[in-house]
């Protein structure tokens, strides 16, 4: 199973590598999939590659049910 993160797309650069923004943390992350990214963007990140745009709503929505998971884990622990 693979799992794609959503992620703010910070900068971009002319040769499709550029920078993301997850929860207070910059990485570097690949363009070449999706070359009509812009800074501001949400995308998909997986391994590294941007593989789909998706709205801030969407994104934000999808970071909170993770953060909840991963609580929900924390107190089971």
């Amino acid at each position: 199973m693979c799992l794609a993160i959503p992620a703010r797309v910070v900068q971009i650069s002319e040769q499709s590598l550029g920078l993301v923004e997850l929860g207070g943390v910059v990485r570097e992350a690949s363009f070449m999939l999706l070359p009509d990214a812009v800074v501001g963007d949400y995308v998909l990140l997986h391994a590294g590659y941007a593989l789909q745009k998706v709205d801030e709503a969407e994104a934000e929505e999808t970071l909170r049910l993770l953060a909840e998971l991963a609580e929900a884990g924390r107190a089971e622990a």
